[in-house]
């Protein structure tokens, strides 16, 4: 049999090159896993009640209608609702096995090969695997010095065959949240150009503030423009459960569906039932998961404020932290199998988001508690001391 070149050429997945280092650790210290991003905590007592619940049901384990559970849509348009201070409707979503499926949906149903599609530096590798083995060009958008990305930048990388603008709030890896405004001012740009302007929002809970991430909902026309991509993962800590949502016109939707069709029938409906329990009756418990994740990513950045061994935190945010290393003479994927074989600190490499070395890492600080933030910090400091003298 031959293989397809574009998936062949495409890289592993850097999530399972990083774990696999840990066959070589030094097992001298504890491990630090600082690379999935996934909470450390289980879902809320009343998701796995009614989970339990539902897999004595005769029906528990039937398949779903095609656009997700009719009772998870409508907590969810209700969710959306409050958070956006606008109308969503339960019939402008689709839900998925997860974002990352959402994202390939969404991506299958607007290009071809030879589109391109404008991603923002740092990109999430998953997204930029996918656009390249199914033959889309990815345009990559540097961002600026505080790693926000610019509209005007983004305009100049416009060409005929650009299907799509990609940013993810705040962001993997770097964590950054994008202000509203600017976020607006991508969409007028998207709007003006007739293409989509697909926002990730899978970590939108785990922002500073209760206000609104936009205000894009609250244009009546918003679903000729906006695509906006959302994940319970981490919200309920059902990251295994895989389900996520597309929320945009009913025109996309159906592009999505026939796909969905294809690939998975319907997402799982135990993760469904999982979502809307968690929508419905934990809403306090959400709120207290929320607020641990605000004080870590505060620890986080108490402990990197002096830069320990001149290792330098960028951003931080969402579940992560986005640091540049000391060791300018040294590959990015040589010092994170240095931090994990002698270190037992795993993180994953710069060079999986990007399209070159800069010198970064990415931090996940989800499960870790205080003790081991510090802890990080001191091993940092420690590596850079044998390592520099």
């Amino acid at each position: 049999m031959r293989f397809s070149p574009r998936t062949v050429q495409e890289i592993d997945s850097p999530m399972g090159a990083t774990y696999a280092l840990l066959a070589g650790r030094s097992g001298e210290r504890a491990l630090l896993d600082l690379a999935q991003a996934a909470p450390s905590y289980p879902p809320a007592p009343a998701m796995i009640e009614h989970v339990t619940k539902v897999a004595h049901e005769p029906n528990g384990a039937a398949y779903v209608p095609s656009p997700g559970l009719p009772r998870l849509r409508d907590a969810f348009a209700a969710d959306l609702s409050r958070g956006y201070q606008s109308p969503v409707g339960a019939d402008q979503m689709v839900v998925t096995a997860g974002c990352n499926q959402a994202f390939c949906l969404v991506a299958q149903a607007l290009t071809e090969p030879g589109d391109e599609v404008i991603e923002v530096l740092p990109y999430y590798f998953n997204y930029d695997m996918w656009l390249r083995m199914n033959g889309v060009v990815p345009r990559y958008l540097e961002p600026g010095p505080d790693l926000v990305p610019d509209p005007e930048a983004a305009e100049a990388l416009i060409t005929p065959r650009t299907r799509a603008i990609v940013l993810i709030t705040p962001g993997n890896p770097s964590g950054v949240t994008i202000p509203p405004a600017v976020i607006a001012d991508f969409y007028a740009l998207a709007k003006r150009h007739d293409i989509a302007l697909i926002v990730d929002e899978t970590y939108r809970s785990f922002r500073d503030t209760v206000r609104p991430a936009h205000d894009l909902f609250a244009d009546p026309h918003w679903a000729r423009t906006l695509v906006s991509l959302h994940s319970f993962s981490k919200d309920l800590a059902i990251p295994g459960y895989r389900v996520g949502a597309v929320v945009g016109s009913p025109e996309l939707n159906r592009e999505v569906m026939k796909l969905l069709d294809c690939v998975a029938i319907c997402p799982p409906r135990v993760g469904q039932e999982a979502a809307w329990a968690g929508l419905t009756s934990a809403q306090e418990w959400r709120r207290a998961r929320a607020d641990e994740a605000t004080e870590k990513r505060r620890r986080l950045e108490t402990v990197l404020a002096e830069r320990p061994g001149g290792f330098e935190l960028l951003s931080c945010g969402g579940f992560f932290g986005w640091v540049r290393h000391p060791f300018a003479d040294r590959g990015t994927d040589d010092v994170v199998r240095d931090l994990i074989t002698r270190y037992d600190t795993l993180v994953i490499p710069g060079t999986a988001f990007l399209p070159d070395d800069r010198q970064v890492f990415r931090v996940s600080f989800g499960n870790v508690d205080r003790a081991g933030l510090t802890e990080f910090a001191g091993r940092l400091e420690l590596m850079a001391k044998d390592l520099l003298g």
